[in-house]
């Protein structure tokens, strides 16, 4: 039987044809960062007040600054209250002015916003404040939700139907989704359209880094899935950048997805399916020329008695999500990984979703975010070589916890130095999102990869629901949002410690009834023990 590593090693284990790729794979990154993040600035909030037009139509006159003191009550600071105003009534100006209002109510016609010229967002344009505001975490809330049936549908669905067809689905589907947003007449509309394109941006970020890495070298794997991930930051800045020209949000989501049409038309072209999974799923045909235009593009050639082995390999059973849990070793590591999952992905989104309450410009601390994402990243790849995935993911999990809960200790009449820890918290958040994905994926059989993937994701995904949702506790007091995104990340790292080190073992293609690892270790006792034996 043919070892696919023995054929990487003939056509190339990471030559031009596996470069190119990788650059490929990148770019559906910058559109997963424009979908998960966009919302921060569509959903962009101004200052408002109620509408009080009504009396307008007893003193046409009357100046704007004039309006609000006879119509809005002032709070305790002295300013005007935001969603109350006094009760209209039925009398002439003259006695308003010489008695005033003495009742007050709630929003009756509406807000009016203090928002720059030409600028609007869904927050604007359907009255998402006072009673309604709630919608606005509600949407961020149910688009995760999106995110978590992708994790648990287009997951399972690559292992199946192959890498290649579930990214252009994907790509297909965040298109349409991502255009027909723009075009929503409410907010129910919008928040349909959003839960849909959130299941397309799963299996984009489960599945483009799969196909680069299972065309190449094991010790490669991390190196492809950092690159490709290492986009997504450049994706915020560029949606800063965009979001600061355009403040328009439905010209903005038409800005931001419409070139999708060029990358899905190059992709069906160029995007080869995974060879690795080929063969495990039989078919021998279609991997084998797979192969040869992998080789062709490396300038080398395959023998073909390598080629004429797979026909042993291709005869494997395909796996499912219910062979991880039959397999005692890998349902210790998928109970574990989804947990740290979990923890990933709810500091991750704790710390990006407040972007706007940390004091300073939105643009920036946006765009600073993205730019401290790029060497979170690519600063992980000679950690992970170094110190391996289970002391990596465990150092930045601990790390970014404990910025969430120092947040705390920071006075709020101090925006910058809030910010900077937000900063570095965000670092951490990022490199652990980088290492995880590496480190889940090769934890896993190929028959069984995306399925482990898709089902440690969905974690990630329940944690994405819920950190718009826990923000909300702060009516109760100021702290418990960031003491729970501290602590959670905190005990995830500790339980890294349980899991198997994966740093140059070679990516199994089949699941092993006994945990490889116990093997591995038994085999380097014996070899000790003959050593001594010699001595």
């Amino acid at each position: 039987m043919s070892n696919f590593g023995e054929i990487l090693k003939e056509i190339g284990e990471f030559g031009w044809f596996q470069k190119r790729l990788v650059a490929a794979l990148c770019f559906p990154s910058m559109f997963v960062a424009f979908d998960v993040i966009g919302q921060v600035f569509t959903g962009m909030s101004f200052p408002h007040h109620c509408n009080t037009d009504w009396i307008l139509e007893r003193g046409p006159n009357l100046t704007g600054e004039r309006q609000r003191n006879l119509t809005l009550p002032v709070n305790k600071d002295g300013k005007f209250e935001s969603c109350k105003m006094f009760t209209p009534v039925d009398l002439d100006l003259e006695t308003i002015e010489a008695y005033g209002i003495n009742t007050t109510t709630g929003c009756i016609n509406g807000s009016d916003f203090e928002a720059p010229k030409g600028a609007c967002s869904i927050l604007t344009q359907f009255d998402l404040v006072c009673d309604r505001s709630n919608l606005i975490e509600a949407s961020q809330s149910i688009y995760m939700a999106g995110l978590l049936v992708g994790a648990m549908v287009l997951g399972p669905m690559a292992d199946r139907l192959g890498r290649r067809f579930v990214v252009l689905l994907s790509l297909i589907l965040m298109l349409v989704f991502g255009v027909s947003s723009a075009f929503s007449p409410n907010i129910y509309v919008y928040i349909a359209l959003k839960f849909s394109s959130g299941i397309s941006v799963s299996g984009i970020i489960a599945n483009a880094f799969v196909i680069g890495g299972e065309w190449s070298d094991s010790s490669k794997f991390a190196l492809c899935t950092i690159i490709c991930h290492s986009f997504f930051p450049l994706g915020l800045m560029v949606l800063s950048g965009v979001a600061y020209v355009i403040r328009d949000w439905r010209i903005l989501q038409l800005v931001l997805f419409s070139p999708l049409v060029l990358l899905i038309g190059s992709f069906y072209w160029i995007l080869p399916e995974s060879a690795r999974w080929l063969i495990t799923q039989g078919k021998k045909d279609v991997a084998i020329k797979e192969i040869r235009r992998a080789a062709k593009v490396n300038g080398r050639k395959v023998p073909e008695e390598l080629l004429d082995k797979l026909e042993v390999e291709g005869t494997s059973k395909r796996g499912t999500m219910l062979d991880i849990f039959r397999i005692s070793y890998l349902r210790k590591r998928a109970l574990i990984m989804s947990y740290i999952w979990f923890g990933t992905s709810l500091m991750y989104y704790g710390l990006s979703l407040n972007v706007g309450n940390f004091g300073l410009d939105i643009y920036l601390t946006q765009f600073i975010f993205g730019v401290v994402e790029v060497p979170a990243r690519l600063g992980c790849l000679p950690l992970l070589q170094i110190f391996g995935r289970k002391i990596c993911q465990a150092v930045v999990l601990l790390f970014g916890g404990c910025a969430c809960l120092v947040i705390l200790a920071v006075p709020k009449d101090l925006p910058v130095m809030v910010t900077v820890i937000a900063v570095v918290g965000k670092f951490a958040a990022t490199a652990s999102f980088s290492t995880v994905y590496v480190y889940t994926a090769e934890l896993y059989p190929t028959t069984l990869r995306q399925n482990g993937v898709g089902l440690n994701s969905t974690m990630a995904r329940v944690a994405g629901i819920l950190a718009p949702l826990i923000r909300l506790l702060d009516v109760y007091h100021y702290a418990i949002p960031m003491i729970i995104y501290g602590v959670v990340p905190i005990a995830a790292g500790g339980l890294c410690l349980l899991l198997p080190e994966t740093r140059n073992v070679e990516l199994q293609d089949h699941a092993e009834p006994t945990n490889p690892d116990d093997k591995d270790a038994e085999m380097v006792s014996s070899n000790d023990s003959g050593r001594s034996t010699k001595m």
